[in-house]
């Protein structure tokens, strides 16, 4: 059934171990015999799916459940508005302007027209403090290399500047828009584009109308190629603050330039790494930042800079429930907090005392509150698993919020019903979860379920209308979010819970998530199916071979599946700080015990197992999913279905065209209808 994917007899000594990797060649995406195996499992997986008589239904609901208007949150520069919007089903989201929020928009950019696939991604757009240049990025076919490219707004026209191999940044004009601070790398040697390391990113100032060749190098550091740097200018245009980060670990160093001073140095503010310091704003020589600096929850503090030592007064202190961001509009401080996984956003004034709570619909994720210290003006977007993202106008001053847009979706919500559990983990921790279902549906052991999960990065999981999920539950489904360690939902502690030596802790939440709906008679094993992206590949990757008997079915998205060797490509070597390092031998033992690539054991009844990856992805590789496929495939015994599909001009997933989304759910969807169903 499935193609013969050629064994080499490669082996790796880690630390005394001998790992064989017979699928190393796997790990060129451009060698000739890759793009045939791509082709072979493509061409037996999509006739595996063709066969299935739900996938036409499932694509029919999710184009018309997709075919509505939506917006972006407006960014306010002088009188004019900015904001994307998308009619339905385009590809990609558009921009518009407007002057005055009652004005004609007008069409600034429509990305959809540069390319017949829908591939070339808006991934960024900044606008001038003056509302006359606009800053976009391009991604292409789902990279993470961003190219920037300007617009005259008041004319359309392109300017000349154009900027290359661009990655984790965005750029920070200068209040009087002759130019901006970004970051770069150097440009990767032929063919490392999409598999080499990101080392040595810079930090240059772009003049307007200048070639990226003569742009001014601001921050470099050639002893140390770890570190990335973030330039902001502060809202008076006198400080350059650099953030520096290392890795994916919460904690960065603050460095600043006062660009008020020809030829000011860099002055290195908060250095160590020992926690995290977010730049909210400033008045004057007073910085204010976001830190978990003797506060694991966060809290908000004060540094003026003009010390000759500055030390740390603080303005907001760390409250029972963790700080996700805070904002500085209108002479006040906003706020958002999570508690138990849903937002709750509250305003302060200047000096740190509570105002009053910004009053949300109902339960579950509000987001946005940008805008200038001096406007009292902002927006937020709120949104949950039954309610499509709806946009609020924000009055800081008196605490008026106005609906802006809300969008009409082809459903009808009071049919549906979310509800937060909590659960007991392995070692007896406390887990919250959420479940969406039909209202009255019955408990009887016999409902086709998907749990999902992520659990790791200090990622929080909170409510979110999804198209998919509805379509999912609609056709008598269950949707189950575990809110797993690893995660940001209840702070530092629950973060480092499920990393580095607690990975484990991750696996064993969602195997009791998996449980406790089989123990309520949700659903049981045969029905349940498990799904997760990214690191929550990797977790479908590790239950599924610690548990093949508990699952019905294992969907991992662009997992993280070989845990010895993700450290070698692209961005990957930022995560040791996550995982470790097979390169560390304390370390190897823990990453070898649950790393799914090498824990597939010949002769096993797996679940049916969907893996989905894009040929594009430099932010999990590719080779992860190929040599996951080729193994599992070998060692599987039995006559479920164990698939590969891959995306072409694809990547991690940001920035897909429409088309390949509802495509792509589909096919999931139908996939674990015809495995998890009735």
């Amino acid at each position: 059934m499935y193609p013969v994917t050629r064994k080499s007899d490669h082996i790796d000594e880690y630390h005394g171990t001998k790992v064989p990797d017979p699928f190393r060649w796997l790990e060129d995406p451009d060698s000739d015999e890759t793009k045939a195996w791509v082709q072979a499992q493509n061409q037996v997986t999509f006739g595996y799916l063709e066969q299935l008589p739900s996938r036409e239904q499932f694509r029919q609901r999710l184009t018309k459940l997709w075919n509505f208007e939506r917006y972006g949150l407006p960014a306010k520069r002088k009188d004019r508005y900015f904001y994307s919007r998308n009619s339905g089903l385009e590809n990609q989201n558009a921009v518009y302007v407007v002057e005055g929020l009652a004005g004609q928009p007008r069409l600034l950019l429509d990305p959809n027209t540069l390319s017949k696939d829908g591939t070339v991604a808006l991934a960024n757009w900044v606008v001038s403090d003056d509302g006359k240049l606009f800053a976009y990025a391009l991604a292409h076919a789902g990279s993470d290399w961003n190219e920037w490219k300007l617009l005259d707004v008041d004319t359309g026209r392109e300017l000349p500047d154009h900027l290359q191999w661009v990655k984790f940044s965005s750029i920070s004009w200068i209040p009087d828009g002759s130019g901006f601070f970004y970051s770069r790398y150097d440009e990767p040697k032929a063919g490392e584009a999409l598999t080499g390391q990101n080392y040595f990113q810079k930090l240059y100032f772009h003049k307007i109308g200048e070639l990226q060749a003569q742009d001014t190098l601001v921050y470099e550091r050639k002893d140390e190629k770890e570190w990335g740097f973030g330039g902001e200018v502060s809202e008076d245009g006198r400080f350059l603050v650099i953030t520096v980060w290392r890795g994916t670990e919460r904690k960065n160093q603050v460095f600043y330039k006062d660009l008020s001073q020809a030829d000011a140095p860099v002055v290195e503010l908060l250095s160590g790494f020992d926690a995290e310091y977010n730049f909210i704003g400033n008045q004057g020589a007073t910085f204010f930042l976001v830190t978990s600096k003797d506060a694991p929850l966060r809290r908000l503090i004060a540094l003026d800079v003009s010390a000759a030592k500055p030390e740390a007064r603080e303005i907001i202190p760390e409250a029972k429930h963790v700080l996700q961001s805070m904002s500085l509009i209108g002479q006040h401080f906003v706020a958002q907090y999570l508690q138990d996984a849903c937002s709750a956003v509250r305003v302060f004034d200047l000096a740190g005392k509570y105002i009053r709570d910004v009053d949300l619909p109902a339960l579950g994720s509000a987001g946005g509150f940008g805008g200038r210290h001096d406007n009292a003006e902002t927006f937020y977007t709120f949104t949950n698993y039954t309610t499509p993202g709806s946009i609020f106008r924000y009055d800081v001053a008196t605490g008026k919020s106005t609906l802006f847009r809300e969008p009409k979706v082809d459903f009808d919500p009071s049919q549906f019903e979310a509800k937060q559990i909590f659960y007991t983990s392995r070692d007896g921790t406390k887990v919250p979860m959420m479940v969406v279902a039909k209202k009255g549906v019955k408990l009887d052991g016999t409902n086709p379920t998907i749990l999902y999960g992520y659990g790791g990065f200090d990622v929080s999981q909170r409510p979110g209308f999804s198209v998919s999920t509805l379509a999912w539950v609609e056709s008598g489904g269950i949707y189950a979010v575990a809110n797993l360690r690893g995660g940001g939902e209840y702070g530092r502690a629950w973060h480092e819970a499920g990393m580095l030596k607690n990975k484990q802790n991750v696996f064993d939440d969602f195997i009791a998530a998996a449980q406790w709906l089989i123990d309520n008679k949700y659903t049981s094993s045969q029905h349940l199916a498990v799904r997760g992206g990214s690191n929550g590949g990797l977790l479908v990757g590790a239950v599924m071979t610690q548990r093949p008997d508990l699952f019905g079915a294992a969907v991992p998205a662009v997992g993280v599946l070989d845990m010895l060797r993700f450290h070698k490509f692209t961005i990957g070597w930022a995560w040791v700080n996550e995982y470790g390092s097979a390169d560390v031998a304390e370390q190897f033992p823990t990453l070898l015990a649950y790393s799914p690539l090498h824990n597939l054991k010949p002769g096993t009844k797996y679940p049916p197992t969907l893996i989905t990856t894009g040929d594009h992805d430099d932010r999990v590789v590719p080779a992860h999913s190929f040599k996951f496929a080729a193994t599992l495939q070998a060692a599987h015994s039995g006559d479920a279905p164990v698939l590969i599909r891959i995306e072409t001009r694809a990547g991690h997933g940001a920035g897909k065209p429409t088309t390949k989304i509802i495509e792509e759910a589909a096919d999931v969807l139908a996939f674990l209808k015809g495995t998890v169903g009735k």
